[in-house]
């Protein structure tokens, strides 16, 4: 089996950040890659002039921009091409993350992501590829099938339009769980790179605030494989552990393409450092 090094998984690593933090990107800058993809939120408490800011930043700075598209909270076509076009203005519609979004009950005519990929409207603004979701520990309000019916028909519809795509997971903290989601993908014939979502360096108490936000599982068993106590909250966590032992069980003949994705939860400048210790430390 070709060997995988935590390292290599670190090559063309993306990040994720929110409207609110282009200074914490510019406090980071120096310690990441030009080119590296930053996604940027879409969240209910900013406004479409935050999001087209954060995105333009991040250009300005010489990364990637890649904004994220809720379907469930746009209220209209029209909210949604004013957003892809102001994206377009300032040159951020290379890459779009399309996700479902946080509310029950569509806010407009979309019911989910692919509605929007299916609308036609993302390559008329200028996207050229697309990131979709992937849930390797499930999703706590919808179903293993429907997940999986969702996610073949959001590959579907993008080859179908001739749009690239590459599946970014939710976060977790247990690497098996992540290796056989990665094994289902591939055997299911979703050939689509996988961005593996994984935590930035961050305190245990809030890690465990966002894993119970997002319904990813947190067994003490599992806690202890990643590097925590469930009983030691004032304490910090990094995911050394995990990738360590995503690497050691990555196949790339069974598992595919995969590459890193780190959910910041704010602390950019952590986890551009922790990036480059870790590459430091081999």
């Amino acid at each position: 089996m070709p060997t995988t090094t935590a390292g290599s998984l670190l090559e063309d690593c993306s990040l994720e950040m929110t409207g609110k933090d282009v200074a914490k990107l510019e406090e980071a800058r120096s310690a990441l890659a030009p080119g590296t993809r930053v996604n940027v939120t879409y969240l209910a408490g900013e406004d479409l002039a935050m999001r087209v800011a954060a995105s333009r930043a991040v250009r300005d700075m010489g990364f990637v921009p890649v904004p994220h598209v809720s379907a469930r909270r746009l209220r209209s076509q029209e909210q949604l091409e004013e957003f892809l076009g102001a994206l377009q203005e300032v040159g951020a519609t290379e890459e779009v993350f399309v996700v479902g979004g946080d509310p029950v009950t569509p806010e407009g005519p979309y019911e989910d992501s692919l509605a929007v990929i299916e609308s036609g409207l993302l390559q008329r603004y200028g996207v050229r590829r697309v990131s979709v979701s992937g849930y390797p520990e499930g999703h706590p309000g919808i179903t293993d099938p429907v997940l999986w019916q969702a996610l073949e028909g959001k590959r579907d519809a993008l080859a179908h339009q001739g749009l690239p795509g590459t599946v970014i997971t939710q976060f977790g903290f247990d690497a098996d769980a992540v290796l056989d989601y990665l094994a289902a993908v591939r055997s299911r014939g979703i050939d689509l790179p996988v961005r593996v979502g994984v935590p930035g360096p961050a305190g245990v108490k809030r890690l465990m605030t966002y894993a119970a936000r997002f319904g990813v599982g947190t067994s003490a068993g599992i806690a202890r494989k990643y590097g925590f106590s469930l009983t030691g909250l004032l304490g910090t966590a990094g995911p050394d552990r995990f990738l360590r032992a995503l690497a050691a069980g990555h196949d790339p003949a069974r598992h595919g393409v995969v590459k890193i994705h780190f959910y910041t939860f704010g602390g950019l400048k952590a986890t551009a450092d922790w990036i480059v210790d870790f590459r430091a430390a081999g």
